[in-house]
C-alpha cells in the first residue's frame, strides 16, 4: 500500500472523527436516498419535499426525548421507562395554560388563557416537578424496581387524564380540565404566529412556492420543522456542556460504580435526583414542541409504544453518546418508523393487489394449496401490525449483535483527562469525537 493512500486514509479516518461529519453523512445518505426513490418513482417535488419535511420533524422531536433519555440512562444509569408520561404532562399543562379562560363551541374545556412562552414554561417546570415527585421517593429502590415506578407513574399519568374526574375540574375556583378520553382542542392561535407574523416569512413563503410549490400551510409546517432543528440543537449543545463538566463526570461515575463515587464523598442520591428531574423537564418540553401546535390531542398519543420508540433509538445509537442518540433517532425515524410505510406506499403505486382476507388464518390456509398471494395481500393490509414486529426483531439483532449500538461509550471513565495513553492517542487528541 503507497504512502498517499495510508495519509489519505489516516486523513479520512481523523475527518470522521468529528461529530459533524457523522451527522452530515448519515442523514445526508438518508435524504438523498428517499428523494431518489422518490424521484425514480415520478413522485412530485413537492411531495418528495414535504417527505423530508415529515420526516426532519420526527427526527428532531425523537432526538430530543433520545438525548433526555440519554441523560438518564447514557450518564447515570437510571432505568426510566415512563417517558410518555413526562411527555403528556408537558404536553397537557402548556395547553391548560394557553386554553383561554372564557372557550366557545362544544367540547371545548377552559383554561388560564396565559400567553404561549408562559405556558411553555409552566409546562417544562411540571414535568421536571413530575420527575421530581417520582425520583425522591423512587430512587431509593434497585434499578429494577425504579423502571417499575416510572412505567407505573406514566399509566397513572395517562389514566388520570382519561379519567372522568379530571375531564372537567375546579381549582382555587378556576374551572380547568383535560377534556378526559374526548382530549382537549387547541383553541388558541398558533404558537408559531409570532414567527409568521414577520415580514421575513412572507419572503420564506415565496420562496418555498416558487421551489417546491408550497402553499402557506406547508410553507409553516416547514420552517416548524427547522424551528425544531435549531432546538435540537440547543438541547445538544446542553447536554454535552453537561457530560463534560465536573457535574456530568460525576454522573458517570454514579454509573459506573455508585459506591466508589459515594466514598469520594458524593452524595450520589442528590446528582440522580437533579440529572432525573432535568431529563424529565426536556421530555415534557419535547412532548410540547411534538403535539402543541396540533387541532387536538387526546390520551392515546401517550400509550407505552412511545417510550418503546425512545429506546430502540437510543440502543440503535448507543448509551452514552449524545452524537449517537442524535444518529440513532434518524435511523429509527427513516428505517424502522417512516420507511415501512414509504415502502408500502411505492409498492402500491407499482402493484395492485386485489381484497385482503379478513383474518390471519384466512391468509395463511392457502399457503398449504400453493397460493401465497392471499398472505401477501393480508400483510400489505396489516402493515402497520407488522411494523411493530419489525421493530422488535431489529431490537433482537442489535442486542444480540451489537448491544452498545453504533457509538456507545459507556466504557468510558469519569475522569476529565485520560488516565492512560495508547499508541496513536497523541494525534487524536482534541478530536470533535464525543466525550460522553
Amino acid at each position: 500500500m503507497s504512502t498517499n493512500t495510508t495519509d489519505r486514509r489516516a486523513q479520512l479516518e481523523s475527518l470522521w472523527e468529528h461529530d459533524a461529519v457523522k451527522i452530515l453523512a448519515v442523514f445526508g445518505t438518508i435524504y438523498i436516498t428517499y428523494a431518489l426513490v422518490g424521484l425514480a418513482l415520478g413522485y412530485s417535488l413537492d411531495g418528495i419535499v414535504n417527505t423530508l419535511r415529515r420526516m426532519t420533524y420526527l427526527i428532531a422531536v425523537y432526538g430530543m426525548v433520545t438525548l433526555a433519555l440519554n441523560l438518564h440512562w447514557g450518564y447515570t444509569g437510571l432505568f426510566n421507562i415512563g417517558i410518555a408520561g413526562f411527555m403528556a404532562v408537558g404536553l397537557y399543562v402548556t395547553m391548560i395554560l394557553a386554553k383561554p379562560a372564557d372557550p366557545t363551541g362544544a367540547a371545548q374545556y377552559a383554561g388560564l388563557g396565559l400567553p404561549m412562552p408562559i405556558a411553555i414554561i409552566g409546562g417544562v417546570v411540571a414535568a421536571g416537578l413530575a420527575g421530581l415527585i417520582v425520583a425522591i421517593p423512587a430512587l431509593r429502590l434497585r434499578a429494577d424496581y425504579f423502571a417499575i415506578t416510572t412505567i407505573a407513574f406514566a399509566e397513572i399519568v395517562r389514566l388520570g387524564i382519561t379519567s372522568g374526574a379530571l375531564q372537567e375540574f375546579t381549582i382555587f375556583g378556576t374551572q380547568l380540565g383535560t377534556g378526559g378520553g374526548r382530549g382537549l382542542i387547541r383553541n388558541y392561535d398558533d404558537p408559531m404566529n409570532v414567527i409568521f407574523e414577520l415580514e421575513v416569512f412572507s419572503s420564506f413563503v415565496d420562496l418555498t412556492n416558487s421551489l417546491f410549490g408550497f402553499g402557506p400551510t406547508q410553507a409553516r409546517a416547514l420552517a416548524y420543522s427547522m424551528v425544531l432543528v435549531l432546538v435540537l440543537v440547543g438541547i445538544y449543545w446542553l447536554i454535552q456542556r453537561t457530560s463534560r463538566s465536573p457535574f456530568g463526570r460525576v454522573l458517570k461515575a454514579i454509573r459506573e460504580d455508585e459506591e466508589a463515587a459515594q466514598s469520594l464523598g458524593k452524595n450520589t442520591n442528590h446528582f440522580k435526583i437533579k440529572v432525573f428531574v432535568l431529563g424529565c423537564a426536556l421530555m415534557g418540553l419535547a412532548g410540547i414542541l411534538w403535539r402543541f401546535r396540533r387541532t387536538g390531542v387526546t390520551p392515546e398519543a401517550f400509550r407505552p409504544h412511545v417510550t418503546f420508540y425512545i429506546w430502540i433509538a437510543l440502543i440503535i445509537g448507543g448509551a452514552g453518546s449524545n452524537t449517537g442518540s442524535v444518529l440513532g433517532s434518524g435511523l429509527f425515524v427513516a428505517v424502522l418508523f417512516e420507511g415501512p410505510q414509504y415502502f408500502r406506499r411505492l409498492v402500491d403505486q407499482v402493484i395492485t393487489f386485489g381484497d385482503a382476507p379478513n383474518t390471519f388464518a384466512g391468509s395463511v390456509a392457502p399457503i398449504l394449496s400453493g397460493d401465497p398471494a392471499p398472505f401477501v395481500r393480508y400483510t400489505f393490509e396489516e402493515f402497520r401490525t407488522l411494523q411493530f414486529v419489525l421493530m422488535g426483531v431489529a431490537l433482537i439483532f442489535l442486542m444480540h449483535r451489537r448491544p452498545e449500538g453504533l457509538l456507545g461509550h459507556r466504557e468510558e471513565t469519569a475522569a476529565a483527562i485520560p488516565l492512560t495513553r495508547r499508541p496513536g492517542d497523541e494525534s487524536t487528541a482534541g478530536r470533535g469525537g464525543d466525550s460522553s
